[in-house]
This record gives C-alpha cells, structure tokens and sequence, in this order.
C-alpha cells in the first residue's frame, strides 16, 4: 500500500522552532512592556517611541522565513502555495476592514494553518500581514505587531490537536473545532494589538488609561475596561464571521486544500533502485524509480 503524501510541506525543525520562539519571546516582551516597566525608566520616559522599538523584529521575521525555507527544503511548488494563499487572504482584507470588524482573511488563516502545518501557519499569518499592508498603505510601526498577531492566529490553528478518523462526524467535529478556534482567537487577536496602541493613546479617563509604574494587576484591569469599550463590538464582528465562513465553506476549502497538497507532494524524496540481475538470456529489467511522500 502506497503512504499517502504528507499534507504539511513546511514543518518546523531545530532551527526554525528556535527561530519561532525567539520572535515570540521578544514579541511578547514588546507587547507586554507596559505592564512591568517602573514609573521612572526611559521606555516609559519614551512610550511614544516604543512601537518604532518593535520594528527592529521584522528583520528576525524574514530570518524565520528563510531558516524555515532552508531547512525544510521548500520546493517551488510550496513557495507558490505560501504565494497564491497569502495574496488570497491579502485580497480578501481590504473587502471587510472598516465595516463592524469583518475581515474574511481569518477564516482563510485557520483552515490553511491547520491543513497545512504550524510552520506554514507562521510564515503564511506573516506574509500575508505584510502584503495586505503594502496593498492597503497600511504600512507604520504598527505592522510588525500585526504580523507576528497574525502569525501566531495562523500557527495556532496549525497547533490543534487531530480529530478521528476521516468521516462525516469527523468532518463535522473539525469544523467546530476550528470555528471555536477562530472565535476565540479573533478576539484574541484584538486585544494584543490593543495592548500595543494603549499605552500612547491619550486622552482617556482615568479609569481605562495606562499607569507607568502601577502593580500588573490594576494595569490589566484597566486594559480589559479598555479594551472591552473600544473593541469588544468590533472584535466581534470578526469572531462572528469567521465562525460563519468556517462553518459554510470551510468544509469544501478544507477538502481543496488537502487535495492541493497531496497532489502537490511537497516533501516527495525520489530515490533510484538498482536494476535486479536478469537471468542468463533474458533482457535486463528497468530501474524502479521510488517516490517517498515522507
């Protein structure tokens, strides 16, 4: 019995694995800054400042791409892949965006991180983040958080667990799981890159505003009254249509996904058999050419 092909053609080794969890470390310390820096230290002298701070990651974020690349030895057809569904999903931004928080690049994001891997999850959220920005003229120093956001929404949904085997029920149960996935992270989403813009907004009261040096837990509380004031209704929107079009169409997009994938047999090795001795008077037999999917 042939193996089938692997259906995850960008896989997270040593190098990227580290790679990863080294922009996600220095990641969160520039989104959570706020909440551990003293009243008196310059990066709170210099709040207005530290978003720019942040953009010195973006380099690190191509590093993971290429040591992913390097090291998993992507072919052209994955690349094309990573090409067509980040300018999918860079497309399919712009169409919602201003309009109650619908973005339909989410659902995209969950059912290729999950068909495809966490790995291509990562780089996918990155890229696709990244060209969005260049189409829209979104490009500031709010768009490395916005790519590591969505790199990890992406990933995440490459990190959840399996379901039984290949059935209606299965089908069903998958779906829900990465509606519930999506809803939860959407809003996710939403309030990690609200904690990057709160500490410099100004103007709000007292109750929801950033206190430089106040103990965490009274910092967080005024984050959530923040947050759930500003963006809890927009951030819903999003939640809402991603569970919808997961729900709707998620189905016959994780079919085509996994069908894309296997024909495409990114991780195919091909290895040469030497031909068998033939038999005195018989014609020598042919070389059997072998295609390993793993």
């Amino acid at each position: 019995m042939t193996p089938r092909p692997s259906s995850r053609p960008l896989r997270l080794g040593p190098r990227s694995s580290a790679a990863v969890a080294l922009v996600s470390a220095l990641g969160l310390m520039a989104f959570g800054w706020p909440l551990l820096a003293d009243a008196g230290s310059a990066v709170t002298d210099h709040a207005a400042d530290a978003p720019w701070l942040f953009a010195a990651l973006l380099p690190l974020l191509v590093a993971v791409v290429v040591a992913t690349v390097s090291e998993s030895g992507m072919d052209a057809k994955a690349v094309a892949m990573l090409g067509v569904l980040a300018a999918v999903g860079a497309a399919l931004r712009p169409l919602g965006a201003g309009t109650a928080g619908l973005e339909p690049m989410f659902f995209l994001m969950v059912l290729s991180g999950r068909v495809l891997g966490p790995g291509f999850g990562f780089v996918l959220g990155a890229v696709t983040m990244f060209a969005s920005a260049l189409l829209t003229g979104g490009v500031g120093p709010w768009m490395p958080f916005q790519m590591l956001s969505m790199a990890w929404f992406a990933m995440g949904a490459g990190l959840l667990p399996a379901t039984p085997h290949r059935s209606g029920a299965r089908g069903r149960a998958e779906l829900l799981l990465l509606a519930g996935y999506g809803f939860l992270a959407s809003f996710a989403y939403g309030a990690i890159m609200n904690l990057q813009g709160w500490p410099i907004v100004t103007g709000l009261g007292a109750g929801v505003s950033f206190e430089p040096g106040a103990p965490v837990h009274e910092n967080l509380l005024r984050f959530s009254l923040y947050y759930v004031t500003t963006s809890l209704g927009w951030d819903l929107g999003r939640a809402a249509l991603t569970v919808v079009l997961t729900l709707t169409v998620g189905g016959p997009l994780l079919k085509a996904l996994r069908r894309a994938t296997r024909r495409a047999n990114f991780e195919a090795q091909v290895t040469f058999e030497a031909p068998e001795k033939a038999p005195p008077g018989e014609a020598p037999h042919r070389t059997h050419v072998t295609f390993d999917p793993e």
